[in-house]
């Protein structure tokens, strides 16, 4: 019940209540950003296919895993589609995946800069997961995109590099080698196909990574080398 209340409910009458507004000023286009976890959370993927904006997570999968963030995004997205369709807003969907960069916040970190803060400081072994990582700056070149694009319509899935923990681990030493770095214990692939056909271009995924880094260090959130 507390996660109904604090996680899905607000996901998606937040989401209603911001599309109303919309609707009542007579907005044009609504960009949402949901995520990717409204995407590939589902058992029965195939894992020999790239996933693009046909897939949708699996609500009752993520019900049975508990994995209420993904459950609430989903169950928000469908409710911005179904609302674009009964009323004829224009509700353009973005889903982006693992989203690094430079942060605009020292106090609060969010839960994606967790990810690469946790890596870094080595607080846990963690599993040998596929990443799909996207730069803060390029999904903001996307949204902008979307939004001026008149042939743009429907979903977007915005990811730019697919790459292994441990993999992502072995570049970060390659360029901060004197960090304590987190031990880590069938390849899926996002497709952008779509968002690159309206002429979105990503970053190199190193300028992402030392980017995120010295963002970190200047927040506080890292001691020097």
């Amino acid at each position: 019940m507390i996660l109904q209340v604090e996680v899905i409910e607000p996901a998606v009458k937040g989401t209603t209540n911001v599309l109303e507004a919309c609707l009542e000023a007579k907005v044009q286009r609504v960009i949402l950003v949901s995520s990717a976890g409204a995407v590939c959370i589902n058992p029965n993927l195939p894992k020999d296919k790239v996933i693009d904006e046909s897939y949708w997570s699996d609500k009752d999968y993520c019900r049975r895993t508990k994995n209420w963030y993904c459950f609430s995004k989903t169950e928000a997205e469908e409710h911005a589609l179904e609302f674009g369709k009964r009323s004829g807003l224009d509700v353009v969907r973005i889903c982006p995946t693992l989203v690094l960069g430079p942060i605009l916040q020292s106090t609060t970190v969010n839960a994606s800069s967790l990810v690469l803060l946790k890596l870094l400081k080595g607080c846990d072994s963690m599993e040998n997961k596929i990443r799909w990582i996207i730069d803060v700056r390029d999904l903001v070149d996307a949204i902008l995109l979307i939004y001026e694009k008149r042939e743009a319509e429907g979903r977007y899935v915005c990811s730019s590099y697919t790459i292994k923990t441990r993999d992502l681990v072995e570049k970060l030493k390659s360029i901060y080698p004197n960090y304590n770095f987190t031990e880590v214990d069938d390849y899926v692939s996002f497709s952008t196909e779509k968002l690159q056909r309206l002429g979105w271009k990503y970053r190199p995924l190193e300028e992402t990574l030392v980017d995120s880094v010295e963002s970190y260090k200047e927040a506080g959130l890292l001691q020097s080398e």
